[in-house]
C-alpha cells in the first residue's frame, strides 16, 4: 500500500512537472508575436485598388482559382500592393475543391464589393453550377461592372448559360468545344485543339488547368504593365517550367 501511495505521489509530481514545462515553453513565444505571425499574411483590402473576384464552388479545380491568386496577389518590386484579390461563394459555408482542399470565400455573392474583374474557373462535373440560379444571376449581375470576365476550362459554360457573351469568341477545355456550341449556339466557339486561349472585348477564356495562368497573366499586363508581367513570371520561375524537360 505504501509503495502505490509513493507510485502515485511520483506520477502526480511528474505530470505536473511537464505541464509546468509546456506552459513554460508555449509562454517563451508571446501572444503578440503568434498574432504578428499570422498578419503579416493577410492582404489588406484597399478600397482605392481595383479588386479581382475569385469565383468558387463545390468541386472546382483548385489550380483554376490558385493561377490567378498566384498572379494578381505579386507586388510590384518595390512591394506595392496592386490588387485586392478575394474569393466569392453564395456562402461562407467550407467548399470542398474537386482535390479535396477546403476553402472558404471571403464574401458571399450578397457582400461582395465592385469588382474589375471576374475569373469563373471549372469543376469536371459542372451540373449543378449551370442550374444554380442565384450562381448565374451572380455572374450576369457582376458582369454588368466589371471591365474584364475571365472563364477557364468549363467555366465557359456558366458564361454561356448566363448569356453574358453572345456573339464572342471563346474556348473551353480540350474535346469540350463541339458540345459547349450545341448547348449555346450564340457563342463564338474556338477549336479547342488548336487554340489555348481567346480574347474578344471585355472577355478572355482559357482551356483551363495551368492554361489558367495564361488567361491570368495576359490580364494583369493588360491592367499594369508588360515589366510587371515579366516580374511576376520571374516571380513564379515561370521559364524554369517552360524549359523543363524530364
Amino acid at each position: 500500500m505504501k509503495s502505490i501511495s509513493s507510485l502515485l505521489i511520483f506520477t502526480t509530481i511528474l505530470v505536473f512537472s511537464c505541464n509546468s514545462k509546456k506552459q513554460k515553453e508555449e509562454s517563451l513565444v508571446p501572444k503578440e508575436a503568434k498574432v504578428e505571425a499570422v498578419a503579416k499574411h493577410i492582404k489588406p483590402f484597399n478600397k482605392d485598388l481595383p479588386t479581382i473576384g475569385l469565383l468558387i464552388y463545390d468541386g472546382v479545380l483548385i489550380t483554376e482559382v490558385t493561377a490567378t491568386a498566384d498572379v494578381f496577389s505579386k507586388p510590384t518590386k518595390d512591394k506595392e500592393q496592386l490588387f485586392n484579390v478575394i474569393t466569392v461563394a453564395g456562402h461562407k459555408n467550407p467548399i470542398v475543391a474537386e482535390e479535396g482542399l477546403t476553402l472558404i470565400a471571403d464574401y458571399t455573392f450578397d457582400e461582395c464589393p465592385e469588382l474589375e474583374a471576374l475569373f469563373i474557373p471549372s469543376a469536371y462535373d459542372m451540373y449543378s453550377q449551370v442550374r444554380d440560379k442565384n450562381l448565374i444571376e451572380f455572374i450576369r449581375k457582376k458582369n454588368k461592372e466589371t471591365k474584364y470576365t475571365v472563364s477557364n476550362c468549363a467555366g465557359a459554360k456558366l458564361v454561356g448559360v448566363s448569356g453574358i457573351a453572345k456573339g464572342k469568341k471563346i474556348v473551353t477545355y480540350i474535346g469540350g468545344g463541339e458540345q459547349l456550341q450545341k448547348d449555346y449556339p450564340d457563342l463564338l466557339v474556338q477549336d479547342d485543339a488548336h487554340t489555348t486561349f481567346v480574347e474578344d472585348g471585355k472577355f478572355s477564356s482559357s482551356n483551363g488547368n495551368l492554361a489558367s495562368y495564361i488567361s491570368a497573366l495576359n490580364l494583369v499586363e493588360k491592367m499594369t504593365s508588360k515589366e510587371h508581367r515579366e516580374f511576376v513570371e520571374s516571380y513564379l520561375y515561370l521559364d524554369r517550367l517552360q524549359s523543363w524537360q524530364q
